[in-house]
């Protein structure tokens, strides 16, 4: 170890000093900074305030990829949520320019335009009425399907007449398929619009849906044998209709035969209407058979058709089993006294029958009541009168009278 200067004594003459101690000197100065540069220590540079400034900008402008991916999750939601703002404002537009028209104006006046008809202003201001009475109005089979397009939201009718208006089978069609939607209308005419085979088939596919209707009448529409086949096979399925009104068409013996059938499955009817039909004697026979299994029906119109006497004991027949029946009109069927006493063989066993409505009278039919008392003591028979009690109010010839049947119970 070698020994300090203290311990060696003062230093000889020539000899170069050592500079005692002084302060320390700064650790940045230049002198220090170029020695240590020189020795290869790392020595902290100074701080140029205009790098600073470089240096934010640059990490400014340079952006992580965990940097971008926030900022397009944040500007996709941003845009998400205006988006949905818009929606929603959209959806209360629509809202409010499409409600709901329980009459069917709206589609009413579209429905015109597509169809191009004249839109009809009775229809207008009577759409909210319960009841639409529209005869004679000329709605053609373009002027209904106008109308029935309205009518499928239509709340407020539930009665429908329409009757002549020349529908026709495209007519009648449309119409049918406007009863499938709407379940208000319950009483429908359509008597006289010439509807055919084509009508009868879409109202009777009508049938097969439709809960609603309880009346529909179809007077007067050209039905024949050949639309009988499509009533025939609604009239079973249908247990709602409570009322038919078929009469003024061209049923036949083929039309009775189908529908006495269709009447022995149906279990809804109540008044059936058939009157001023082509039904002879076997198609009389076919329809009495069906009357006789009916138990439900109790309104029956058979008038102007010509069951003849054959027809007229059928139908005797019939009321011997039949204990339901109270309302029966046979008038102008071409039954003699022969067939009416006949008829009057099977009446006796009714106890139910309550009325034989609308019959012409004469002295023969007066000589045939008096006979019939005397077989049957319990039956009373009140009429209007005959050609020989009545010879100055009624003609010479038939007068036509009320009167109805009635038997002890």
């Amino acid at each position: 170890m070698l020994p300090l200067r203290s311990e060696l004594g003062p230093a000889p003459a020539g000899a170069v000093g050592v500079r005692p101690p002084s302060r320390p000197r700064a650790e940045l100065s230049r002198g220090s900074a170029r020695s240590a540069a020189s020795c290869g220590a790392t020595v902290p540079m100074p701080v140029c305030e205009h790098s600073v400034h470089r240096e934010r900008d640059a990490s400014n402008r340079t952006n992580t990829p965990d940097d971008l991916e926030g900022n397009e999750s944040e500007e996709k939601a941003d845009e998400d949520s205006e988006r949905e703002e818009e929606w929603d404002t959209d959806l209360e537009i629509e809202e409010t320019k499409e409600s709901f028209d329980p009459t069917g104006k709206t589609r009413y006046i579209a429905a015109c335009q597509l169809y191009g008809v004249v839109p009809i202003s009775y229809f207008l201001r009577h759409m909210k009425d319960s009841e639409l009475i529209m005869k004679h109005h000329g709605l053609g089979p373009q002027g209904a399907k106008a109308l029935s397009l309205s009518l499928m939201t239509n709340t407020s009718i539930v009665k429908l007449n329409l009757s002549d208006n020349w529908l026709n089978g495209d007519g009648a069609a449309a119409v049918a398929e406007m009863l499938k939607e709407n379940c208000y209308i319950s009483d429908v005419d359509l008597s006289d619009n010439r509807l055919g085979v084509k009508g009868a088939a879409a109202l009777s596919a009508m049938l097969l849906e439709n809960t609603t209707v309880v009346t529909l009448k179809l007077s007067g529409n050209e039905f024949n044998d050949h639309a009988a086949k499509y009533l025939a096979d609604a009239l079973p399925a249908n247990n709602k209709m409570e009322s038919l009104d078929l009469s003024h068409n061209m049923l036949g013996d083929t039309s009775g035969e189908l529908l006495g059938m269709a009447i022995a499955e149906n279990t809804g009817l109540k008044e059936l209407n058939i009157s001023w039909n082509y039904f002879r004697s076997q198609g009389a026979a076919a329809l009495a058979r069906g009357f006789e299994a009916n138990v439900f029906l109790r309104v029956l119109d058979l008038s102007y058709n010509g069951f003849s006497n054959n027809g007229a004991a059928a139908l005797g027949e019939a009321l011997k089993v039949n204990n339901v029946l109270e309302e029966l009109n046979i008038s102008n069927n071409r039954i003699s006294v022969e067939g009416a006493l006949r008829f009057a063989v099977g009446l006796k066993e009714n106890r139910t029958l309550k009325s034989l409505n609308e019959i012409l009278v004469n002295q023969d039919f007066a000589d045939l009541c008096d006979a019939v008392k005397m077989l049957f003591p319990n039956l009373q028979i009140r009429h209007g009168g005959n050609a020989t009690l009545h010879k100055k109010d009624q003609p010479k010839v038939e007068i036509q009278s009320w009167f109805s049947v009635e038997g002890d119970s």
